[in-house]
């Protein structure tokens, strides 16, 4: 008898909004949203329209030389869809970390909840 073991992975699609905005409007309040919530931007590139945030804690600990536990990262892609409109996508990363002297060790966890890929959408909303 052979058994085969299958491992499924759905991917989940970046949660999108299209807002009534020109593109550098939604940049700047994106970015002013992300201060205001506690993200730090690691990466920005205006003219490709992409900024990723720093990794943030979701559980664990984290002492330095030595973390252990589930962190998240959020890239949004801000892209203009036609006059005065841009459509933005938020895809947040959910990862298992481990640092022994410095030295990160991440795996990738795979999640279906997107809350909060739209509370980030909803602040965006609201700011603008």
């Amino acid at each position: 008898m052979v058994l085969s073991l299958v491992t499924i992975t759905f991917a989940v699609e970046p949660v999108s909004e299209t807002f009534g905005v020109p593109l550098e409007k939604a940049w700047s309040v994106t970015e002013a949203v992300l201060k205001q919530l506690g993200w730090d931007v690691e990466k920005a590139d205006r003219s490709i329209g992409w900024i990723t945030t720093d990794s943030r804690r979701v559980e664990g600990e984290d002492y330095g030389v030595y973390a252990k536990g589930t962190r998240h990262r959020l890239v949004i892609h801000l892209k203009a869809a036609g006059t005065n409109r841009t459509t933005l996508s938020v895809e947040r990363t959910v990862f298992k970390r481990e640092r022994i002297l410095w030295m990160d060790n991440d795996e990738p966890i795979q999640t279906t909840d997107q809350s909060v890929e739209k509370s980030l959408l909803a602040a965006i909303r609201k700011s603008l």
